[in-house]
Parts: structure tokens; C-alpha cells; sequence
């Protein structure tokens, strides 16, 4: 092409969302990311005024999925399906014409979605057309994906953690898990955010992913608030609804404020 590429990002979660934009500035630079949207309704009112020649599209996201949203754009522009679900990938993106990112993006695979797109990008400007049928089966997928209904009963389950081993540094520490404020997903990590000696903040990182971190916590005390983040609640000062059904989050002892995706919010509505 004679001129930059240009892109569109669109995902619910800001954390994903910028991070995506980072590690395509690292291994795509010349690459320009011509808008950052919040939801399917954004992204097609952004991609109308920007006309980028490539869309990552996070498939679940409210208003329109990023799979319904393909099928408005199929024709003109090259679309990367983004996903949490390995399933979709396993089942439905065998062909030239589409390609995946399952989160957390790896830098890996990335660099070889990127390699494929250079080379569509070099060959003709044009998209190519999507398969309708393919794109109607992804949406039955996306559709009748739902969580398992809760059992009605449980087998025992082994007792919540009382303490996290993390590095600090080259320090190896003993963190009391009532006093983490958040953790925080980075790719096969997971980084402690907690409150060191005299209460001050500190971060630490384990090699436990965030998922498995979360099934040996107590679920009373911790809480989701979107894919790569949960929280203490014991640690929340307040949380801020916003527009689209999404939320901030501000923490009694940090600066930091946590976005809640829409998926999670409703763990903070009043009763």
C-alpha cells in the first residue's frame, strides 16, 4: 500500500483494549490505529466516518457482537476476530479469509496475524468477502454460549488460600491475601496488586494464571470486575456507574481506577 495502514479496535474492556494497541505498536509500527471503540454501536458509526482497512473486532460485546458487525463491514475491510473462547477458534477459523486473537494476546501470535495481514495488505487493498454461512454458524455459537446452571449440590471444596507466594523483585514474599486490592491478569501471569510494609502499595507477580488464582480464593471476598481483573472487595471505596452500562471502580488505598466491564457490573447495582 502506498499509504499507512489504518485500523480500528474494537473491544468492551479499556485494559484489552489498550494493550492491543501497545503490542501492534511494537510489531506492526508503521500500522495506524485510527479508532478505539467501546461497543459493536461505536465501532460501526467508527469504522463509517474512518474506513480503516483493518478491524479487530472482540467477538462478545454489547450492542452488536463482533460477529454481527463482520457481517455489516464483510467487503470492506480485513477483519481479526478477538476472543476469550478457544472453541471458536477450534471450530469455526479455518480459512484464509478470517483470522482470530484468543486474550490475552500473546506477542507470538500476534506477530503472526500481522505477517498474514501484511501480506493480504501487499497482494490487493481490497477484503476479501466473508463466508456468510461461516459467519451465521459463529453467531449460533455466540448465541448459545451461556454459563452452566449452578448445581444444586457441591462436593467439598478445598479451603480458600490464606496466603500468596509472589516475587517482589528478587525477593520471594508471603502476601496475606486479605491484604491484596486487586490482581491483574498479564499474559500467563497474574500481578499482585497489594499493600506492603506501613500500607503502602506494592506489586508482585506469580506465575499462576489469573483463572486459576480465582477458583482457590474465596468468591466472598473477591471479585471479578472484567476478564484480566478481580478485586477485594473489602478494598473498594466506591464504585461509579457510567454510560453503557460499565463502571469504575476507586479502591480506599491506591490511585489506580478499575474499569468494570459490562459483563460484571451488575455485581455492583443496589439491591
Amino acid at each position: 500500500m502506498s499509504t499507512p495502514p489504518r485500523a480500528l479496535i474494537a473491544d468492551d474492556e479499556p485494559l484489552l483494549r489498550e494493550r492491543l494497541q501497545r503490542q501492534l505498536a511494537t510489531c506492526w509500527p508503521e500500522l495506524q490505529i485510527c479508532a478505539l471503540a467501546r461497543h459493536g454501536l461505536e465501532a460501526q458509526e467508527m469504522f463509517e466516518q474512518q474506513r480503516p482497512d483493518v478491524c479487530f473486532l472482540d467477538i462478545h460485546m454489547p450492542g452488536l457482537s463482533g460477529i454481527e458487525l463482520a457481517r455489516l463491514l464483510a467487503g470492506r475491510t480485513h477483519i481479526v476476530f478477538i476472543t476469550a473462547y478457544d472453541q471458536y477458534a477450534l471450530q469455526a477459523f479455518e480459512r484464509g479469509a478470517l483470522d482470530y486473537l484468543v486474550k490475552p494476546v500473546e506477542a507470538e501470535r500476534l506477530a503472526r496475524c500481522v505477517a498474514r495481514l501484511r501480506e493480504r495488505l501487499a497482494l490487493s487493498p481490497a477484503a476479501p468477502t466473508l463466508d456468510d454461512a461461516l459467519l451465521a454458524r459463529l453467531l449460533q455459537q455466540l448465541h448459545a454460549h451461556s454459563p452452566s446452571p449452578a448445581p444444586t449440590a457441591r462436593a467439598a471444596q478445598p479451603a480458600a488460600l490464606r496466603w500468596i507466594k509472589a516475587s517482589v523483585g528478587t525477593v520471594l514474599r508471603l502476601i496475606p491475601v486479605q491484604d491484596i486490592d486487586y490482581l491483574r491478569s498479564d499474559e500467563r501471569y497474574t500481578v499482585i496488586a497489594w499493600r506492603g510494609e506501613g500500607a503502602g502499595p506494592a506489586e508482585a507477580v506469580v506465575r499462576t494464571p489469573l483463572k486459576e488464582l480465582l477458583a482457590q480464593l474465596d468468591p466472598a471476598q473477591f471479585q471479578q470486575i472484567h476478564r484480566s481483573v478481580a478485586v477485594n472487595l473489602a478494598a473498594v471505596r466506591q464504585v461509579v456507574r457510567g454510560a453503557n452500562e460499565t463502571a469504575e471502580l476507586h479502591l480506599k488505598h491506591r490511585p489506580e481506577v478499575l474499569p468494570v466491564s459490562r459483563s460484571f457490573v451488575h455485581h455492583f447495582r443496589a439491591d
